[in-house]
């Protein structure tokens, strides 16, 4: 099993963002089991969201690295930032995300910045709007992510040139 976790660990960096013990009372008493919320990420804009259960804290982690690994999405990145501000919103989870200039660095907080950081996006400014709910912070930074278009995507799309915007 370790030869399958080292090859996966080179792939793709992998944060957990929240572990949480969750319990299921019984005849017999208290059934303890592990919630484990993981982003992964290649540094070069392709990104995942897992979630996992297990008896175990290391096996909720890999259970939810294997789930965020069939989630993978891509997004636009320019340079070491992002090409435009936006809002990204998942249940009442509600994240802005502004370009920062070169040199700023990540100034988000603990979810928003597991998810920017693997991402790879060096210079960044965000802030959480409403839910502070890790979930739904993690959910609403990615459909913010990947909303995000270059001038170059939007000149294809209206099937104009990028200087003509």
């Amino acid at each position: 099993m370790a030869g399958k976790y080292e090859r996966g660990a080179s792939e793709y960096e992998e944060r957990v963002v929240a572990l949480n013990r969750v319990s299921k009372t019984v005849k017999g008493g208290r059934v303890m089991k592990f919630a484990a919320l993981v982003v992964i990420g290649d540094q070069k804009g392709t990104i995942g969201v897992g979630q996992g259960k297990a008896a175990e804290v290391p096996d909720a982690i890999r259970k939810a690295i294997e789930d965020a690994k069939k989630n993978l999405v891509t997004i636009s990145l320019k340079g070491s930032s992002i090409p435009h501000e936006t809002i990204g919103e998942f249940g009442a989870g509600r994240v802005l995300l502004k370009p920062a200039a070169p040199g700023t660095g990540v100034i988000a907080g603990g979810a928003v910045r597991a998810v920017v950081e693997v991402a790879g996006i060096k210079d960044i400014r965000t802030k959480c709007l409403r839910s502070r709910n890790p979930q739904n912070v993690v959910n609403a930074t990615i459909e913010g992510l990947k909303s995000l278009r270059t001038a170059e995507q939007v000149a294809a799309v209206r099937g104009k040139s990028a200087e003509e915007l």
